[in-house]
């Protein structure tokens, strides 16, 4: 049984230009279509397709997504500093094995990759090759620009795949990926839990709530309710399982013969993602650097997220053979692969470029900015090597 929860108002954003509101007419449409052959979809169809939908989704598009043109920014368009210092676990994780490769998997515009590439020629450490897994034909013809123009002269290392390798030897990278991969809402009721589906009534989409189909999201939901009890899940309680990204971690494990998974993210440990007081879950999109919480309007022109649970991603790689390496804040994680020498390294009579330098700083570590909200996982294997960017606080036992 399916029961309606109403028509989503539109929030008070900036009205999109006429190109953009003739491609989110086309999103729609493609969504509608799904919806009126076999009914209300899952959220998790909704999300993949107004993010994937070939040619049409949010990433498959070709207006700017990221930066100050785009709707959101990311770590490593903040400041180098941060791709400097994934860099230097890059280079203990290489060094250690005798040489190896980097993938990136979802390298956005494609800054990191050069920003991690020219510090790895810096510490004499380069990779054998720097491959790029993107599925967005846009971002990618972005990366390639960009990478040709910073770093030519290392062109001949970099790689960008379409499948992942069969087998791979050193550091994956998914910087900010998990989130945008599509997730299941579950809302606990009266009638037990059950999952949010998206419908569409006349130019509009609503929300619709029905029967889990799917077991593995209902052994999910039965799991909350034995670990946790019924008190933080009171009627109405709507949270996400991301069940993608377990199984995106499980065809990382299945290629990483030895090396490291390196995820970096905004999340929290299960205790604190299926807190009381986040009774409405963690979903956000982003839409010319505003936040807000309604995914149902601007669909395929704004970006749909979903906070990361790092307890799921934990058993996921110990599930599929891999050992929790390392977990803590993404400032710890900095500031233990030298954030702050970089800093002092900075010349202060440049005053304009040394306060720039410090405001990036502030941002990437203080709390209230991205230091505490973003979490850094190492899941490894075949390493025997304390990794130097969990040095000075690892929260594995928060897991």
């Amino acid at each position: 049984m399916l029961e309606t929860r109403g028509v989503m108002q539109r929030d008070n954003l900036p009205l999109p230009g006429a190109d953009a509101q003739a491609h989110s007419l086309l999103v729609a449409q493609r969504i509608r279509a799904e919806i009126i052959q076999q009914g209300p979809i899952p959220f998790a169809r909704f999300m993949d397709l107004a993010l994937h939908a070939p040619g049409l989704g949010y990433y498959s598009a070709g207006a700017p997504k990221i930066g100050s043109t785009g709707d959101f920014i990311t770590a490593p368009e903040i400041s180098p500093l941060y791709s400097r210092c994934i860099a230097r676990q890059c280079q203990q994780v290489i060094e250690s094995l005798d040489g190896g490769d980097i993938l990136e998997v979802g390298a956005g515009s494609g800054v990191m990759a050069s920003d991690v590439l020219l510090e790895l020629e810096t510490l004499q450490a380069l990779p054998t090759h720097y491959y790029i897994l993107e599925s967005s034909a846009d971002l990618r013809q972005r990366q390639q620009q960009l990478l040709r123009f910073r770093c030519a002269h290392l062109m001949d290392r970099i790689c960008w795949l379409d499948t992942l390798p069969a087998v791979f030897n050193g550091v994956v990278l998914a910087n900010e990926l998990l989130d945008a991969m599509p997730v299941h809402r579950i809302e606990f009721t009266q009638n037990g839990v059950m999952e949010s589906y998206v419908d569409a009534i006349g130019d509009e989409f609503v929300w619709r709530v029905g029967n889990i189909t799917e077991p593995a999201l209902a052994a999910r939901a039965n799991a909350l309710l034995t670990e946790f009890g019924t008190s933080p899940f009171l009627e109405g309680y709507t949270s996400e399982v991301n069940l993608a990204a377990e199984s995106w971690i499980n065809s990382i494990a299945a290629m990483l013969s030895q090396g490291l998974l390196l995820i970096v993210d905004y999340g929290f440990p299960r205790h604190e993602y299926y807190h009381p007081d986040r009774s409405g879950g963690t979903l956000m999109c982003h839409y010319r650097h505003y936040a807000h919480a309604n995914p149902l309007i601007l669909v395929g022109i704004q970006d749909l997220t979903a906070h990361i649970d790092f307890t799921a991603m934990a058993q996921a790689g110990a599930d599929s053979g891999l050992e929790v390496s390392g977990y803590t804040s993404q400032a710890y994680f900095l500031l233990a692969l030298g954030l702050d020498q970089m800093v002092a390294q900075s010349d202060p009579s440049e005053i304009r470029q040394h306060l720039t330098l410090t405001q990036q700083v502030k941002t990437l570590t203080l709390p209230n900015e991205m230091g505490e909200l973003f979490k850094v996982m190492a899941l490894g294997r075949g390493l025997d090597i304390p990794l130097r960017g969990f040095s000075l606080i690892d929260h594995r036992s928060r897991l």
